[in-house]
């Protein structure tokens, strides 16, 4: 699927933000997760996109849905969760899936899964293997992923063609706070995917992520906090939260050169366009 592509299945609502990938269930919001969202709320953020890590937090990021109607949810193993995951959290994830896609707010996607090469001492097998295997649950579903792709964009482009994206397999997705190259960000495009820009794009010595963000074709880019994590300059490296979220998008439309309601209605459509259920009733 292109991101260009219209909206089949609802329409995002008018003027507000997506949040495409932030962490509401995480510890860091146990005090205050009402506020947080409100507060999100208020600041014209209408979708919060939570995907799960592991099995074993798929309960909560359903909760978070149960508990405030602008949540979407994502299930998936993260990379890094990887090490404690066996083959009865894949089965979990293939019954989660079967048990909620035709419910209220179904799943919008398998994620967060991946690939990720910067923590040394990372078993880099045993990442493929669930990634490979998660690839292909989506697939299973018709579902797209919300990808983890840090320091592995071209192990995590080679996974996607080997289980098919980009044919009538993978129904593309995300691929979360993007940090690559402009030929591996074409290379995500040409295969459906959108790339996720969110806090690091803000910070001014991040000449290259800005730059991609400045001259990628607008139709490419989703906005997301990653909250807690990901903090924007502005934060200096306080918590990070889904309404930081208009300030975030004020940073790209500045970088080019267009305005924040552009940056909003555009990422927005995009959005819609990579992760269709986001608007089912």
């Amino acid at each position: 699927m292109s991101a260009a592509q219209p909206a089949a299945l609802g329409e995002a609502p008018a003027a507000a933000f997506i949040d495409t990938h932030c962490h509401l269930d995480a510890a860091e919001f146990a005090a205050d997760r009402v506020e947080v969202a409100a507060r999100a709320r208020a600041a014209g953020v209408g979708t919060l996109v939570v995907p799960a890590v592991e099995a074993g937090n798929f309960a909560d990021v359903r909760a978070c849905a149960e508990a405030f109607p602008e949540v979407r949810v994502a299930y998936g193993i993260h990379p890094l969760y990887v090490d404690r995951a066996g083959a009865a959290d894949l089965l979990a994830l293939r019954e989660r899936l079967a048990r909620e896609l035709d419910g209220p707010r179904p799943p919008v996607a398998v994620g967060e899964i991946g690939l990720d090469f910067f923590v040394p001492g990372v078993d880099v097998e045993r990442q493929k293997h669930f990634f490979t295997e998660q690839l292909k649950i989506a697939r299973d579903f018709g579902l797209p992923v919300l990808l983890h792709v840090r320091r592995a964009q071209d192990a995590v482009l080679a996974a996607l063609r080997r289980v098919g994206a980009g044919k009538a397999g993978l129904c593309g997705g995300i691929a979360h706070a993007f940090n690559g190259s402009r030929q591996q960000a074409d290379a995500f495009s040409a295969l459906g995917f959108c790339l996720g820009f969110g806090g690091a794009m803000t910070w001014p010595r991040a000449l290259r992520l800005r730059e991609l963000a400045a001259t990628l074709p607008l139709t490419a880019i989703v906005l997301e906090t990653d909250a807690p994590d990901m903090p924007p300059e502005f934060l200096g490296r306080a918590r990070n939260e889904p309404a930081c979220l208009p300030r975030i998008a004020a940073t790209l439309a500045e970088l080019r050169g267009v305005s924040p309601a552009t940056v909003a209605a555009a990422t927005s459509a995009n959005a819609l366009a990579v992760l269709p259920r986001l608007f089912l009733p």
